[in-house]
């Protein structure tokens, strides 16, 4: 299933949502104008390489991406999340939850990885952390949602603790077999799923400290 948007008007305009998706759209623009060398070793230097882990990589890594597929992913599940997720924490605590958010995912990877020489980059984790926010607080919002079937596609509407529920199921057995597959795991290559583990766990738990005191519901 392919988001397509939530039911729930934001009721504040959701400024750092869309800063962020300005700053990993430029970051994303400058790696596709580098010649493919150059970008080898941007990414090298400013991705998560868990062997040669530096803290400062978790903060830079955030805003990198590995291709358009990734990049547009990415930002999509951030623009529908996202501004409600601001809308409750309000603007400052939710730039500082979703840096926290991506840092638990990006020490998570380190720590599932530690001999991995492979850089890791993207929002998966931070935004992986916003999902689980929304998961908590608008368990009873809906999703619209593209659905694939053969050559057809059909909208549907899918309770979000349904849709936000199965994909953090799918990561986490993915994660599992991740563990399953021995060396290959260990190289650190593919997609991070424990990244995405930790930061919607790390969401789902750091949004009661971070949210403000509370208001009306959406019901």
């Amino acid at each position: 299933m392919i988001p397509l948007k939530d039911v729930i008007p934001s009721r504040t305009f959701p400024v750092v949502t869309i800063a962020l998706i300005v700053m990993n759209s430029l970051a994303f623009l400058f790696e596709v104008s580098l010649p493919d060398q150059r970008l080898e070793s941007f990414i090298r230097v400013f991705g998560v390489v868990p062997a040669g882990f530096h803290p400062m990589a978790l903060l830079t890594s955030m805003f990198l991406h590995g291709g358009w597929l990734h990049f547009l992913g990415n930002m999509l599940y951030l623009w529908i999340f996202g501004d409600n997720v601001e809308d409750r924490l309000g603007h400052g605590r939710y730039l500082l939850f979703y840096v926290i958010c991506g840092g638990v995912a990006g020490l998570a990877h380190v720590f599932m990885n530690p001999a991995s020489t492979v850089p890791t980059i993207g929002a998966s984790g931070a935004i992986a952390g916003v999902m689980g926010a929304y998961f908590v607080l608008y368990p009873r919002s809906r999703i619209l949602a593209l659905l694939p079937l053969f050559i057809f596609f059909e909208v549907i509407e899918v309770p979000a603790i349904f849709f936000l529920g199965i994909w953090f199921v799918m990561q986490f057995f993915s994660g599992v077999g991740s563990i399953a597959m021995g060396a290959r795991a260990a190289s650190g290559g593919g997609v991070a799923f424990w990244a995405h583990v930790a930061g919607f766990l790390a969401g789902t738990i750091s949004v009661f400290v971070f949210r403000k005191p509370s208001r009306t519901q959406w019901g």
